[in-house]
């Protein structure tokens, strides 16, 4: 327990037996709770799982192969199980690439109510990325910028998986859309956004050993590049036809409507040929207007935020 807050720790794990007990046993005194999800591991996870020597209390949930979003929900949803006050639910991998030392600095801000989801960010840690694989690295640039537009808000690090939720998002979490592989952060971060759950990253230490990544980079990109354009779609059109729509919302509507409108042949012929007389080339419009629809998106999300907040602080003044 922190600061009258309770603290769990989601820890997912496949084939992790050269890491599991490690990972376990290494978890601050803090911790009240760990729940281990073993995913279909064919090695020896779980007789490491019962071998490991914990202060906590050690759950060992067992699934098929489901993917590590999906074993990550299971984790959340047990925890929601074993505390009736305020928790602090962390996700630690089972592979050891997470430095309990950091543990402190994520859960810090959720219980001190600066955010509702606080990640790690392992770009803005002092000791940098010199031991990240450079393929890695690019790719979590990649998606940073494909993650920081479909959120509406900026995601320096989004593919790290060291996160701690506070109680609150999982008790109104709708744990009937969920997503299963590997791009689960960035779905989280969508939905986050999308609830106007306040995020913030921390500097985390960036662990890579001998572990192997499980990723098949093309099918991956291809999936989550498709699954966040669509979750992109539907938090906006979602605040759209909301009663409570911000004005920022509609104006990056109609940005990127205009966007869209300059592309299209047929309806923006005539606008097409006046922008073409005027030396500006269809494509820079829509390029222009998709900045601007970005900017209000922005400004959108963080008022959302607000909104949420607002809405917490009469309510606690109300009670």
């Amino acid at each position: 327990m922190e600061e009258g807050w309770h603290i769990g720790v989601v820890v997912p794990a496949k084939n992790e037996a050269q890491f599991i007990r490690r990972v376990i046993e290494t978890l601050p005194e803090c911790v009240d709770c760990v729940v281990v999800v073993n995913d279909g591991s064919t090695d020896a996870t779980s007789k490491e799982i019962q071998a490991a020597q914990c202060q906590a209390k050690l759950i060992e949930i067992n699934l098929d192969g489901q993917g590590v979003g999906a074993a990550i929900d299971a984790g959340h949803r047990a925890m929601l199980e074993q505390f009736d006050g305020p928790f602090v639910s962390v996700v630690m991998a089972g592979d050891g690439q997470m430095d309990p030392g950091d543990f402190h600095t994520i859960i810090a801000p959720v219980i001190e109510g600066q955010a509702a989801h606080v990640k790690g960010n392992r770009f803005a840690h002092s000791a940098g990325t010199a031991n990240m694989p450079v393929q890695r690295k690019m790719a979590s640039k990649v998606l940073s910028v494909a993650t920081t537009l479909a959120a509406g808000q900026t995601i320096e690090d989004p593919q790290c998986g060291y996160t701690a939720t506070s109680h609150e998002v999982l008790r109104e979490w709708n744990w009937k859309r969920s997503w299963k592989g590997y791009g689960y952060p960035n779905f989280w971060l969508i939905q986050l956004a999308k609830g106007g759950w306040r995020v913030l990253e921390v500097p985390v230490k960036s662990v890579y050993g001998t572990e192997a990544s499980g990723i098949k980079r093309l099918r991956f990109f291809a999936s989550v590049g498709t699954m966040m354009a669509i979750e992109h779609h539907r938090r906006n059109f979602g605040w759209l036809f909301n009663r409570n729509v911000t004005p920022h919302t509609l104006f990056a509507f109609i940005a990127y409507a205009i966007g869209w409108i300059s592309l299209l042949p047929g309806i923006s012929t005539d606008l097409e040929r006046e922008l073409l007389t005027r030396g500006l080339h269809p494509v820079m419009l829509t390029v222009v207007a998709w900045i601007v629809a970005h900017f209000f998106d922005r400004t959108a999300t963080a008022m959302v935020q607000e909104l949420r907040l607002n809405a917490k602080a009469r309510q606690a003044t109300e009670a």
